[in-house]
């Protein structure tokens, strides 16, 4: 009996250890199975993730953004790198060589609405805005890592000029004669014509002047023209006295050597001098801005210098600026608005105000160069709507009745005269009166003043009846038939066009009036 008692608990201990190894089995077959799900769960959203849209990525942190903003350079990036990089002064330059200008930020609410359907579509959880601490965090790295990487550039920079100077040394030195030919070369370059510009010039009235704080000639060590990196290590330093001699440097070099024009305008020196062209003292300030209308000359700059966020710190000049200062800002805007892509930019980030005050400044420069950049943003409807909401129709009239630059304030009416409100705020202000005037004396117009009155007629001839019984009132019909009898085969065209216009108008109301009533 004992035995088969033994026998028994023996079975018995024997089918509880193995049931216990089959729960084991079974638990960790479940562990295992659970692991591999999640390790396909975590998979598939990290596949998910990186087929994220790059426009989706902040520009700055790399992340999926929760808050996106437009800020004025066009750039979409996060809230709080933005708010970041403005508290730490900090500017990137991104991937695609620009630099992103945080003046301005406007909440980007479509692009928003797009990531949270891309990630509710994709069974992903919405990102969560960065909070500030982290975006500072995380831009203090980058700005640590971008000083290192400019001190490991400028060191390789040093260590090849030097082995460059030891191999060339006995070069380095200029004979008597040598000195005196490069001299003469040297003087024959920077005297340059100063004739008057034309009305639709495409380079600024101050570019063939002189000014006090430039350098007369070049010497001869200035043969050897400073590299970017060079220029920019230069106007990054502490000392007033070594900005200004580096900004008069970088002047005189875009001035007389245009083929470095391109090579220096980069991100890096556009963002240097940026910060000095609002500097508090005055030398600095004007021989940056000269700078800028040199490296603005070149058409493949203008776009660049735009994007780099230069406009903004110029109209600030503009507004408040020295008077050389302000004739050479009116010169960069200018030269910057030719290019057809600046001109809405430059209209929406506040440019139009000063220029049509500075049309009264004293300068002559100032008021050629005003008027040419508002002639050439008033080009794009948008500007022009701006422009006479403004009330920048008076202001032009009054300047043709004051008989000051006539011809290049009425091209400037012949564009507003082209939109509709344009139209209706000559009509309210005696535009049809002014331009019979300026007509009436037919003798004494060149050509180019008759033709620029005649558009404005034939611009604001489309407003019907009210400008019909206004041009009755000034004898419009009676004067164009005089100078249509001598005038040009072009005048005689334009001339036609506005009486078709005239005749037309006047045929549609009598079909449009119901005599009846």
């Amino acid at each position: 009996m004992e035995s088969m008692k033994l026998m028994f608990q023996k079975k018995s201990s024997e089918s509880t250890e193995t049931r216990r190894h089959r729960h084991k089995w079974k638990i960790s077959l479940y562990r295992l199975s659970s692991s591999i799900t999640a390790t396909k769960t975590q998979q598939q959203e990290s596949k998910k993730l990186l087929q994220t849209p790059k426009e989706f990525l902040c520009l700055i942190s790399g992340v999926l953004m929760a808050e996106p903003v437009i800020v004025s350079s066009g750039h979409t990036l996060e809230r709080a790198c933005v708010h970041a990089c403005r508290t730490l002064g900090f500017c990137r330059t991104l991937v695609d060589g620009t630099a992103p200008d945080f003046s301005t930020v406007i909440p980007n609410l479509a692009l928003k609405s797009t990531i949270l359907n891309w990630c509710e579509k994709n069974s992903l959880n919405p990102p969560k805005p960065i909070d500030m601490l982290s975006a500072e965090k995380l831009v203090s790295a980058l700005m640590a890592s971008t000083h290192k990487k400019e001190q490991k550039e400028n060191l390789s920079e040093n260590f090849s000029q030097a082995v460059s100077d030891s191999t060339r040394r006995p070069g380095r030195f200029f004979s008597s004669s040598s000195l005196e030919e490069y001299s003469a070369v040297a003087a024959t370059t920077t005297t340059l014509p100063t004739t008057p510009p034309l009305q639709l010039a495409t380079r600024p009235s101050c570019y063939s002047s002189s000014s006090s704080s430039e350098l007369e000639t070049l010497t001869p060590l200035q043969t050897q023209v400073d590299s970017e990196e060079e220029f920019v290590r230069k106007l990054k330093r502490q000392q007033v006295h070594e900005l200004e001699e580096a900004v008069i440097s970088l002047r005189k070099i875009t001035r007389t050597r245009e083929d470095t024009r391109v090579n220096l305008c980069t991100t890096r020196l556009l963002s240097a001098l940026r910060s000095l062209i609002i500097s508090r003292y005055t030398n600095i300030q004007v021989n940056s801005v000269a700078a800028m209308v040199n490296l603005s000359l070149e058409k493949a700059n203008k776009v660049k210098i735009v994007r780099s966020g230069i406009v903004p710190p110029l109209i600030e000049v503009l507004k408040g600026g020295s008077p050389e200062a302000q004739e050479h800002a009116c010169c960069a805007i200018f030269s910057l608005s030719l290019e057809y892509s600046n001109k809405t930019a430059i209209g929406v980030l506040g440019a139009l105000p000063p220029l049509l005050h500075l049309l009264r400044s004293e300068s002559e420069r100032t008021r050629q160069d005003s008027a040419l950049a508002l002639y050439h943003l008033s080009l794009v409807k948008s500007n022009g709507t701006k422009l006479v909401k403004l009330g920048s129709v008076n202001v032009l009239l009054e300047l043709v009745k004051s008989g000051q630059m006539v011809g290049r304030v009425l091209i400037i009416l012949g564009n507003l005269a082209a939109c509709p409100d344009g139209r209706v705020a000559l009509l309210d202000s005696g535009g049809v009166e002014c331009m019979a005037d300026i007509l009436r004396d037919n003798n004494d117009l060149s050509e180019s003043t008759r033709s620029s009155c005649l558009n404005v007629l034939y611009g604001v001839s489309h407003v019907g009846l009210r400008f019909k019984g206004l041009a009755k009132a000034a004898k419009v019909a009676e004067i164009l038939q005089k100078i249509e009898k001598g005038g040009s085969e072009q005048t005689t065209k334009k001339i036609k066009r506005i009486l078709e216009t005239m005749k037309g108008k006047e045929e549609e109301e009598e079909e449009d009036m119901d005599w009846e009533k």
